[in-house]
């Protein structure tokens, strides 16, 4: 069925400039400097990545090898053990000078950005947010987080028990392409603070933005050979990631997750994984209209839909549905679209062919079987190879491509309800649970019905910004969505061995020979049924 309301986008032309032929872009040497950033390569082919855009050359990158990678891992073990001597306080005010680096120079990392992912500047902006609060957080709690801990040993005043942390070794990182800073900064950062060493495969077509980040820590006085970054396929070099790694943690796909979790599981080493989603948004009948449909907009396109906790499924009961409808596909087709190196765009393209051939197969699939296309539903070649309009569906049914599987792109299905317990049973009727959004002018209700959602997080009256930013709380998924979390104490303390030592005095915690063991347990039951009495 063909779109309703036609997508009113203003375009930005790119104009042809130095890097990828976008305007105002990093000259070519800038990629060069960023490029020698990046360990082995020498005796492997290098490959050329373009610019979302324009499909114009951004930079050549040199491609690991095998050797190539196990060779850095055995240089970061000798880095990592003179970093691990440092306290951890040292090791944080390196974040802190971090986080106020990447805000002064913000500016470059905006243009590496947009050039690599094909982001708009605002998408691009909330990554370089995301990446001081990851610096500042861990760089003000990581110490205290850290901290040995006294615990209440067995036998109060006889007992010292306690608990102190050591870091894993070398953290291996794996990369996407979607969120290169920031996902590099949330993994990457807490790994170091915890006093790990890091190698980081990044996804070629960004690479340049986390290799920026890279010479920015180095700048804040973290040493070199303590955080490494290799570039080369999977299919190449992910064996010696596995093997190399005393910590792996992975974002991307759920089934590349799942086989990477079973060659962590041989070697007993432990690993943290953020894989798929196909993340739902409930409207109640109270919400306020106007502000669900806004929100949802930014929910649903922000980095064109290709971000991990993205909203792909909406719910709104029906006493409200139409308006909701009118309103949200209204604010989707006056979203404009470009590519130019400012803030006039609000959407920018895909960031890759294969992104939007499957984008383009998931509308095609359910325009085909019967699904009404709202507006949006087309690639718009004219303003560069891999722009797409931002796409609104209703009609979509179980067998049709958008209904359960993850589009990944900027595509959303509406679907009426009207009993709550029936939208949240259909909001958890995914193998996913990685983000949810709940909208309701009742806070305590939209809470409420957040808890019954089984999704790693919950917004209310968001989409996903509000626990992406609040770091200090745990993100990850449940289900399919993946394994461990990042960002809080938790994704800090992953990255690190837990030893418990106690210290016993005076009394021994076994009989003496002269004390029959029958009179030894009726006092020890007496004495542990006083300790529950006991304050602790």
């Amino acid at each position: 069925m063909t779109s309703t309301t036609p997508a009113n986008t203003v375009e930005d032309t790119p104009l042809p400039a130095t890097v990828g032929g976008v305007a105002g872009a990093p000259g070519s040497a800038r990629a060069a400097q960023l490029v020698a950033r990046v360990a082995g390569g020498a005796d492997s082919a290098p490959i050329r990545m373009t610019a979302p855009f324009t499909g114009q050359p951004i930079a050549t990158l040199p491609q690991a090898t095998d050797a190539d990678v196990r060779s850095v891992f055995a240089q970061a073990r000798t880095a990592q053990r003179a970093w691990a001597d440092r306290t951890p306080a040292e090791r944080a005010r390196v974040l802190t000078r971090l986080h106020d680096l990447v805000l002064a120079r913000q500016d470059e990392v905006l243009d590496l950005v947009q050039v690599e992912a094909g982001k708009a500047r605002l998408d691009a902006f909330d990554e370089v947010s995301a990446t001081a609060l990851v610096a500042a957080y861990y760089g003000r709690h990581a110490a205290k987080i850290l901290a040995p801990r006294r615990v209440a040993g067995v036998i109060p005043g006889l007992t010292r028990a306690g608990e102190i942390r050591h870091p894993k070794g070398v953290v291996g990182i794996i990369s996407p392409w979607n969120y290169p800073l920031a996902l590099t900064a949330m993994d990457v950062l807490p790994a170091l603070a915890a006093g790990n060493a890091v190698v980081q495969k990044p996804d070629n077509q960004t690479a340049l933005s986390a290799l920026w980040l890279h010479e920015l820590a180095e700048a804040a006085g973290l040493p070199a050979g303590t955080w490494q970054i290799v570039l080369g396929r999977g299919s190449k070099i992910g064996t010696a990631l596995v093997e190399e790694s005393d910590y792996l943690c992975f974002t991307g796909s759920t089934p590349t997750g799942k086989e990477l979790a079973g060659q962590v599981a041989k070697r007993l080493t432990s690993y943290s994984l953020e894989l798929g989603g196909k993340n739902p948004m409930i409207v109640l009948p109270d919400a306020d209209v106007a502000k669900a449909a806004t929100g949802a907009v930014t929910a649903c396109f922000s980095s064109a839909g290709q971000l991990c906790v993205s909203v792909e499924r909406i719910y709104v009961h029906e006493d409200i549905r139409d308006e909701f409808t009118r309103a949200f596909v209204a604010k989707t087709a006056a979203l404009k679209l470009g590519g130019a190196l400012d803030y006039h765009a609000q959407m920018g393209s895909l960031t890759s062919e294969d992104q939007l051939a499957t984008v383009s197969a998931h509308v095609e699939d359910a325009r085909e079987k019967g699904a009404s296309v709202l507006t949006g539903g087309r690639a718009r070649p004219d303003l560069g190879p891999l722009f797409y309009e931002p796409t609104v569906l209703t009609g979509v049914t179980p067998g049709m491509l958008p209904f359960a599987e993850e589009t990944f792109g900027p595509v959303v299905s509406i679907y009426g309800y009207t009993d709550v317990t029936e939208a949240i049973d259909r909001a958890n009727d995914t193998p996913f649970g990685l983000n949810a959004s709940v909208w309701s002018r009742n806070g305590r209700a939209g809470w409420e019905v957040g808890a019954r959602l089984k999704a790693g997080t919950v917004n209310v009256n968001e989409g996903y910004a509000a626990t992406f930013g609040s770091v200090g709380v745990p993100m990850g998924g449940m289900k399919d969505s993946g394994v461990g979390r990042r960002n809080g104490a938790e994704g800090l303390l992953k990255y690190t061995e837990s030893q418990s030592i106690a210290l016993q005095r005076g009394l021994a915690l076994r009989p003496p020979r002269a004390v029959p063991g029958s009179l030894w347990s009726r006092g020890m039951t007496f004495g542990i049924k006083a300790l529950r009495r006991l304050p602790r």
